[in-house]
């Protein structure tokens, strides 16, 4: 089924003149693994605070509410075996609508903290209307701006096989 790339390209639907296709991307090696940090932390549950905010605001279908947590010049990324689709958080918050609302759950992230910079690297799933979708990872860029942390960038895969839903 082809539900989690027309997921992403509904999502990225403004976004036509910017989509590029590839050739798929074969990786050489893995990236190891990166120090995950439990949620307990202070400062990991701080970084992880504007991630939540944002999964919840996809699920509601709030646009407000996502671009309230994003940096205003960051970049959306959805990579498949085909196509490497990007934006802007504007272009991709107007494919936010409670209409298109869908659950993503994120697990065992690994969390790097370096001064006013961090990452969030973490498998995910969708689940649209209570069902699987897709999975893949997410690779989230945050920086702390005036105290508070931001999302810059995301960076997902996205496939429907090879899945192992939590």
């Amino acid at each position: 089924m082809r539900l989690p790339f027309i997921l992403s390209l509904a999502l990225l639907a403004p976004l036509p003149a910017l989509a590029q296709t590839k050739p798929p991307i074969t990786p050489t090696q893995k990236l190891p693994p990166a120090n995950p940090l439990p949620y307990e932390d202070p400062e990991a549950a701080a970084v992880l605070a504007p991630v939540n905010a944002l999964f919840a605001a996809l699920e509601t279908g709030d646009k407000a509410a996502l671009l309230a947590v994003v940096y205003p010049d960051g970049r959306v990324t959805a990579v498949s075996d085909t196509a490497v689709r990007q934006g802007s958080f504007a272009q991709f918050a107007e494919g936010v609508k409670p209409e298109r609302a869908f659950k993503e759950r994120i697990w065992n992230p690994a969390i790097e903290i370096d001064g006013n910079i961090a990452m969030v690297w973490a498998p995910y799933d969708v689940y649209v209307a209570g069902k699987f979708s897709n999975c893949g990872i997410d690779h989230l860029d945050l920086v702390r701006e005036g105290g508070s942390w931001k999302v810059m960038n995301i960076t997902f895969s996205t496939r429907a096989t090879g899945c192992a839903p939590k």
